[in-house]
């Protein structure tokens, strides 16, 4: 989880900036490529990070920096800018990313929630009760062991096929941006390539997260938004993604997290709608659905409809996350989408 990337190649015509590349630290002067040799001293833009020169003219951007470019939101093109880069991101890659999503993320979360059907005591517990409501059940701890046990090992055996989707995604969105033509077996290969990677670093931010929670919602909150770009981090520049994904969380926090809340607050939002959907969906087939055939078939049914009800929200968020990386790199120092296709590797 430590190899370098390759170095970002320039878009033709645009010379080579001076000095080390843009996106792996914050140095503590101007970036290079953010001034011309005659123009006047940078000043504080809106952001940490970010140089505008006086006298520019208006619409003026640095070289090696595309203010049309596709996946990069240049700075100053505010949440408008953003948004429409996401929405173009969704129309390029849809016909890859449902499929892949499909396979990596829907498919394995609907296989564990019908493990979980399989193997939630309810029934047990309801029958136990009835005979002696003021004792637990007999097998209560065991069944509680049970459940917690497969809940916690298979969302994390899930997240490694989860983070091949992810890699696969981002590549795909990366290389739609260049023009590139793409198709779900080359992602997948991608994917393969750096899932182990993505998915190490993903438990690490996942444990860490945990234990914010442990000591309160709030510590726990504030580590899942600061850690939220540790992936695409990893991705394209593979050096100290937990490090970098904090110093960018809080160099641009209203940018980054105004982004990543919106995201978030899509997705809670949805997931809540489509959860609440397949509980009402299961209730008819009673507290063991899994017990007669009948109603077995019915409960798969109703588990994998509201697991493609989700898909929407996988694509949104494997999108609005990557967009808003793009989005950071750019206020760090120029980045295009060939760039950010060649660090991928």
């Amino acid at each position: 989880m430590t190899d370098q990337p390759p170095t970002a190649v320039p878009p033709p015509g645009q010379p080579d900036p001076p000095g080390p590349h843009p996106g792996w630290s914050s140095p503590p002067g101007p970036h290079p490529g953010w001034s011309s040799p005659s123009g006047p001293p940078p000043v504080a833009g809106p952001y940490p990070g970010q140089h505008w020169h006086v006298g520019q003219p208006a619409g003026w951007y640095p070289p090696g920096l595309d203010p049309a470019d596709p996946l990069v939101t240049p700075p100053g093109a505010g949440l408008g800018g953003w948004y429409q880069r996401c929405v173009g991101a969704v129309q390029r890659g849809w016909r890859v990313l449902l499929p892949l999503l499909l396979l990596t993320q829907v498919l394995p979360a609907a296989v564990l929630s019908v493990i979980t059907l399989g193997v939630d005591p309810s029934a047990r517990w309801e029958t136990s009760m009835a005979r002696n409501p003021s004792a637990l059940p007999e097998t209560f701890f065991q069944d509680l062991a049970t459940v917690f046990l497969v809940s916690v090992v298979g969302s994390v055996l899930i997240g490694l096929v989860q983070s091949l989707g992810w890699a696969a995604g981002t590549w795909v969105l990366a290389r739609q941006a260049t023009g590139a033509q793409v198709d779900l077996g080359t992602a997948l290969r991608y994917g393969v390539r750096r899932m182990v990677g993505l998915w190490g670093w993903a438990l690490m931010s996942g444990l860490i997260v945990a234990v914010g929670l442990c000591f309160c919602v709030l510590p726990g909150v504030y580590l899942a938004f600061a850690l939220s770009m540790v992936g695409p981090v990893y991705l394209f520049e593979r050096q100290n993604p937990i490090g970098r994904s904090f110093r960018m969380f809080h160099q641009r926090l209203g940018l980054l997290l105004g982004r990543v809340a919106l995201v978030v607050a899509v997705v809670l939002t949805g997931s809540m709608v489509v959860g609440f959907l397949e509980a009402a969906a299961t209730t008819p087939f009673g507290a063991d659905p899994l017990a007669a055939p009948g109603t077995a078939v019915g409960a798969v049914v109703v588990v994998a409809v509201s697991a493609v009800l989700s898909l929407p929200l996988q694509v949104a968020q494997l999108v609005g996350f990557v967009v808003t990386y793009a989005e950071q790199r750019a206020h760090e120092g120029p980045v295009n989408s060939a760039g950010l296709v060649t660090e991928l590797g």
